[in-house]
């Protein structure tokens, strides 16, 4: 049997020799496979291909050129300047084969999920030498010795073209370019928290996880307590157990290996076993035997929860293959030096180069053996169903609009109430709610009567369910994940404002590579996802300032606003149409700051539906009469612009109050794309009369927003922002308003140099004593008209 001889540095222990018979029977006898003979020729086919492609990710760090000749590389055949997260990479290669041999043997794509990013080498030298490439690459690497070495010679080489862009179609972490990547994974940890919500009923996934994530996430511990076999696809972690982080040994390592990291899996309820990191054919027995182990529990009538998820733990040395291995120097440059002026450096290369060699003859023929996704009527791995998720449009109902007059409302109970309505009508969407703790505080209480917090065992009396929709959980990145990776539904996120930004890395991942599709003409399927944060600086007064932070909507005004949405609706029409927007919409994450105190209705249907696709609305005044305009940014803003024109009105000021819903919508655009969402220069004049004094008032710091609208800026003496200013404590929400000088006396006290009008009779003595820090606060309280 060839295959037991292995091929160059990749050796079969006995252990996984026996686990590799065992396994070619158990498929026989379920006719699975019916030839032993290409069972193993498969295994062997993946020895070469995974040498090969190991032999090509050192020459991608390090050299300028591949010769298929296997001659040794002369100095001036590497690279001045070398680069590239090698021992991961390394790692990755066996992995990732042997993900393609299950696949091949079971006639059936997987998805799959690499969360350390940073081996993207590993990936594309593999798809390079399997033709498996996307559109983007086709024609530039391939197996030939032009397309190898142009794959080196681009890896890191910087290029960027006029418009600031790469100029070539690979990059230092998985993208967009990347033939089946779906995330970047250069924010460690978030594939941990993900992966078990991605497969829907029917699909498959193995994710391939790091050690070094271990210690980011703890919430991947939980991935027992969510899965379900009702509404769940199989998933399999498979986790590269090198030992080692950038500077040091990994938390795993330190703590007792593999031994110590079984016994840590099993305490959190998974099934954990260890394989030879090292060999192709122990990953693709892994995953197989993996999922037998979950079918065999899903299939149990009887099953209880949590499932005992299958986790592969691989045990291997970084940068197994070539020098270095085992230091700390195989994260990035494991020689000792660089070749291209360092001669023991140089030897060092070729020497182990020559041992990973594969003719091309030979490689071919192992490509040809694995290559059998036409005859099996499969798609090829780039193809896998999670890369191209685009479900269903979702209907829309129509909100229950609240009509005029109608006394004061929570705009949180709004939202709550039609969500539930959009869930109901869209029973082919599975449903996803990230939740950190407090969703019937937050007021979406019909929310969580109706898909419940998910558990495996109910307490009597309580939102509980075994098949609960709601992931619930004091760790604000695994709930935000569950929402973020059920990319083939319908999903929602609910947080207080300040604790928010805990899901920033994890949001920013999701935007930056959803963008990045964007660039290359690939637009994203799935349906956008919304972060509705509530409880949020203005009205979170009872508690200190630790829970006033307006901080997620200016982090993420602050990416491209095509595909970070921020959103701040005025009262509960507006929020419905926000939400029923976003959900309109394909690939974008959207915050909604929305108030969760009653507030005034301002809008019927019609206009609060136009407030959120223009961006902005007028609320008060008229632009061509107006002597001054008060833009206002957020609901309590509102309510203290209506209230400072109002006073200003009863002076004979003729005031302008316009809210904007979107600022995004407003920017200076920084790109084609950002300039095909935003507004042009007529809608903004429109909105913003050019050569009116204005006063911004907003839910954020001043300053941000303030560059942000630079379009809406006439300057220092024109224009003038107020907002948070960092300062708070237990106070209520005028209290609030009073410390941050936003209450409707500082705007009219700001607005009054603007227009030049005499401040003299616009407050009484005992309100301005108040502003100016020498009176009482309550004076404002006084009625404004």
């Amino acid at each position: 049997m060839r295959w037991a001889n292995g091929y160059g540095v990749i050796e079969h222990s006995s252990e996984t020799r026996d686990r590799v018979r065992a396994l070619g029977a158990r498929l026989i006898a379920a006719g699975r496979t019916t030839e032993v003979d290409a069972y193993y020729r498969l295994l062997a086919a993946a020895d070469r291909l995974a040498s090969a492609a190991m032999w090509a990710v050192v020459h991608m760090t390090y050299a300028r050129r591949m010769d298929l000749s296997g001659a040794p590389l002369p100095p001036e055949a590497f690279k001045a300047t070398p680069e590239g997260h090698t021992g991961g990479s390394l790692n990755m290669v066996p992995a990732f084969v042997g993900y393609l041999v299950a696949n091949a043997i079971t006639a059936t794509t997987r998805s799959w999920l690499m969360g350390q990013g940073h081996c993207v080498a590993s990936i594309e030298a593999i798809n390079a030498l399997t033709g498996d490439v996307s559109a983007v690459q086709k024609g530039r690497y391939d197996r030939s010795e032009a397309g190898l070495s142009r794959l080196a010679t681009d890896f890191y080489s910087y290029a960027i073209d006029g418009n600031g862009h790469a100029s070539v179609p690979l990059g230092s972490h998985a993208g967009p370019n990347t033939a089946g990547a779906i995330s970047e994974g250069g924010y460690l940890g978030f594939a941990e928290v993900q992966y078990v919500h991605m497969p829907l009923p029917g699909e498959r996934l193995v994710a391939f996880l790091s050690d070094g994530a271990f210690e980011e996430q703890r919430g991947s511990d939980w991935t027992p307590r969510w899965w379900r076999a009702e509404d769940s696809g199989i998933a399999v972690p498979v986790m590269i157990l090198n030992g080692r982080r950038i500077e040091e040994r990994a938390q795993i390592a330190q703590q007792g290996g593999s031994d110590w990291l079984a016994s840590h899996l099993r305490h959190n309820g998974f099934d954990p076993f260890t394989i030879d990191g090292r060999d192709p054919a122990a990953f693709a027995w892994a995953i197989l035997t993996a999922e037998e182990r979950l079918e065999r529990f899903a299939a149990r009538p009887d099953r209880r929860y949590p499932a005992p998820i299958p986790y592969v733990i691989a045990e291997t040395v970084k940068g197994f293959g070539f020098p270095g291995a085992g230091t700390n120097a195989a994260h990035n440059l494991p020689l000792g030096g660089n070749p291209s002026n360092d001669e023991v450096a140089r030897q060092a290369f070729n020497d182990a180069a020559r041992s990973l060699f594969v003719p091309s003859d030979e490689l071919d023929r192992a490509i040809g053996a694995l290559a059998v996704h036409g005859k099996q009527n499969r798609p090829p791995e780039s193809r896998h169903p999670l890369a191209f998720r685009h479900p269903p449009s979702p209907r829309l109902p129509e909100p229950d609009w609240t009509r005029a007059g109608s006394p004061a409302d929570c705009a949180m109970h709004a939202l709550d109430r039609w969500f539930v309505r959009l869930v109901d009508h869209n029973p082919e969407l599975r449903p996803r709610v990230g939740n950190p703790d407090e969703l019937r505080s937050n007021h979406m209480g019909a929310t969580l009567d109706r898909l419940r917090h998910r558990v495996n065992v109910c307490e009597p009396g309580t939102a509980e369910a075994v098949d609960g929709a709601v992931i619930t959980a004091l760790n604000e990145e695994a709930v935000a994940g569950a929402a973020l990776a059920n990319k083939g539904g319908l999903n929602l996120i609910v947080s207080y404002e300040a604790f928010a930004m805990k899901m920033l890395g994890g949001l920013r991942q999701e935007i930056v590579f959803a963008r990045r599709q964007r660039e290359i003409g690939r637009q994203p399927g799935w349906i956008s996802v919304p972060l509705v944060v509530t409880s949020h600086t203005w009205e979170n007064s009872k508690n200190e300032q630790s829970h006033q932070d307006p901080t997620i909507g200016e982090a993420l005004l602050g990416e491209m606003s095509d595909t970070a949405r921020v959103l701040f609706p005025v009262d509960a029409n507006t929020a419905m149409a926000a939400l029923r927007s976003v959900y309109g919409g394909r690939g974008q994450v959207a915050c909604l700051i929305v108030s969760k105190r009653d507030m005034p209705h301002r809008l019927d249907a019609e206009t609060a539906t136009r407030f959120v696709e223009d961006g902005a609305a007028h609320f008060e005044g008229v632009p061509d009469a107006a002597d001054l305009q008060i833009v206002a940014i957020g609901a309590y803003q509102l309510e203290e612009a209506l209230k400072a024109a109002s006073r200003l009105g009863r002076h004979g000021h003729r005031v302008l109050v316009t809210g904007i819903c979107e600022p995004g919508r407003f920017r200076q655009p920084r790109d084609p794309i950002e300039a095909a969402f935003t507004a042009g220069d007529d809608a903004v004049a429109a909105l913003f009369p050019p050569d009116l004094p204005r006063v911004i008032v907003t839910h954020t710091r001043p300053e941000p927003m303030l560059g942000l609208l630079r379009r809406l800026d006439g300057g220092p003496r024109r224009t003038t922002a107020l907002g948070y200013i960092s300062r708070g404590g237990t106070f209520d929400v005028p209290g609030m308003l009073f410390a941050n000088r936003c209450s409707w006396a500082h705007l009219v006290d700001a607005a009054a140099p603007l227009a030049g009008w005499s401040q003299v009779d616009l407050l009484t003595p005992a309100e301005r004593d108040a502003i100016n820090g020498r009176g009482d606060p309550a004076h404002l309280l006084i009625s404004t008209t």
